[in-house]
């Protein structure tokens, strides 16, 4: 990209410098060795899969996170940054993809909330709005300070939380995925304004998975794989086939599956034209009985919300769900529930558990109405006896069906919700995220289960942010950018054409991937 007005030799000192970061959570290793380096005046793009750890080492940079080892320096000196406080002082500011407005306060109060101007102790309103003003001059922004940010578009409350960020004078700019939600003139508009803050001399992080915009704002770019730093390239020069092997080319410890022909079985869910505003774009396909149908894409590329959308839980705007054969109305979860699609939502214990109910409970939960009597009595005997089937069945590892869900691991905890569903006999399940936060030994039992399912001839949807998981499940795979489906592989796809239609605005279906509808 074009280079900034800022002296040549400054430009050489980095305003960042991060070496040897390590972040653990309880269980997890987030960050090993981690490395990253930013110059005044420069884009410089952090990619990776899902879970490689930008945001963590972003956090760690902002203030969020405080390192576990390895050393920060700020224009070459050591600096310790253990708050977002901190970070500010220091110049350092970030920009979170969900976006931290206050929608019925006027932009300059979002600016300068908690740090407004005061004269004789009293709000200095006139003072503030002229602040504000002089920020949007620099930033060449035609907008007014009183103007209530309720009122403005996504783009413009983008550009609210860029004027916030310069209001510390910042000279490190971090952008989580700044783009998510603007379209093609407002993305132009945004650019205009990193332009002119690179002019400046003022370094950006930009975070986010789509090529095209990486190519075009970019100087250098970052990669990272599992918590760990694999390189840094010149944006310009690297052909995107080369970023995209960055990103994903570890050894993948997959075992190989078999995958089953499935062109003879009947069409259990059919998905037409399925919209909801930015979220959901003319989706379409269909899983048939005994078939795993595996959802990819980068965060935010638009899988939970089909998912919710399908089973009710968010309301569709246009589009057509068949089930069977049968075109059905689906506008609340019990609908799609009557109909016999059941969905393990990625937060199980939000959505899936009642966490503080025992195991008994949980699995009944959704088909209480089997189990309660014309009088209103609800058969206990009939639940204990149903519980430890499943209890048995899916090898639940707890001291019995009266013990609390919350006391077990997270494996178990994803078995009983997935023995609710079975239960109730769901011919159509949607599992979205189904191992996340569990250890590789619950990992295995859940493959094995979901196999199971299929062979006894259920329709199953995996949503999942692990290509190794979607590679060892899936029969075929759907993937997903900004909310369209940008192709349909087959379950023996390589990782390189799922993270190039991952990071694809346009459809770009392989043409033999596509099992065509009897």
């Amino acid at each position: 990209m074009g280079g900034s007005t800022i002296d040549a030799a400054a430009r050489t000192v980095p305003l960042v410098e991060m070496r040897n970061i390590d972040k653990s959570f309880p269980g997890v290793r987030a960050l090993s060795q981690a490395q990253f380096e930013l110059l005044p005046g420069e884009v410089h793009a952090l990619m990776g899969e899902n879970g490689a750890g930008k945001s963590t080492l972003m956090k760690v940079l902002s203030g969020v996170y405080d390192r576990d080892a390895g050393e920060v320096l700020l224009d070459g000196k050591p600096a310790e940054i253990t708050s977002p406080r901190q970070a500010q002082d220091a110049g350092i500011s970030i920009i979170h993809q969900e976006l931290a407005l206050m929608r019925d306060l006027t932009a300059a109060q979002n600016i300068f909330i908690g740090r407004e101007p005061r004269r004789f102790g009293i709000l200095d309103e006139r003072q503030l709005n002229r602040d504000t003003d002089a920020i949007f001059k620099s930033m060449n922004l035609s907008l007014s300070p009183t103007v209530l940010v309720e009122t403005l578009t996504i783009a413009k409350q983008q550009m609210v939380e860029i004027a916030k960020a310069l209001s510390y004078r910042s000279r490190v700019l971090i952008m989580d995925e700044p783009t998510a939600a603007l379209n093609d003139a407002e993305i132009a508009e945004l650019f205009a304004i990193i332009n002119r803050l690179k002019a400046e001399g003022v370094g950006i992080v930009y975070i986010s998975h789509k090529m095209d915009e990486i190519k075009r704002i970019s100087d250098r770019v970052t990669v990272m794989r599992d918590g760990e730093y694999v390189g840094t390239v010149p944006a310009a020069e690297t052909p995107m086939e080369t970023i995209i092997s960055m990103m994903v080319g570890r050894t993948l410890n997959t075992e190989a599956h078999a995958i089953p022909d499935t062109s003879g079985q009947p069409v259990a869910l059919e998905v037409k034209g399925l919209n909801r505003g930015r979220e959901i774009r003319d989706v379409s396909f269909s899983v048939r009985q005994g078939e795993i149908l595996g959802f990819a894409g980068l965060m935010g590329a638009g899988r939970t919300e089909v998912a919710r959308a399908i089973f009710g839980a968010d309301r569709k705007e246009s589009g057509e769900i068949w089930v069977h054969g049968e075109r059905v109305g689906i506008t609340a979860p019990r609908d799609a529930v009557a109909k016999g699609i059941g969905y393990l939502s990625e937060d199980r214990k939000l959505f899936g558990l009642a966490t503080g109910m025992d195991v008994r409970n949980n699995i009944a939960l959704a088909s209480l109405e089997r189990f309660t009597n014309p009088a209103g009595v609800l058969d206990e005997a009939g639940m204990e006896k149903s519980a430890r089937d499943y209890i048995r069945q899916l090898a639940i590892k707890t001291p019995g069906d009266t013990q609390e869900a919350r006391l077990l691991s997270g494996g178990n905890q994803q078995k009983v919700v997935i023995a609710k569903w079975l239960l109730r006999d769901c011919d159509i399940l949607i599992f979205d995220e189904p191992t996340r936060g569990i250890d590789v030994g619950a990992k295995s039992e859940i493959y094995k289960l979901l196999n199971n399912l299929a062979a006894q001839g259920k329709a199953i949807i995996v949503i999942s942010s692990e290509l190794p998981e979607i590679l060892r499940l899936s029969h075929r795979i759907a993937v997903m950018c900004e909310g369209r489906m940008t192709g349909i592989l087959p379950g023996d796809a390589s990782q390189e054409e799922i993270m190039r239609l991952a990071t694809m605005r346009e459809a770009a279906m392989r043409p033999d991937a596509e099992r065509k509808i009897a």
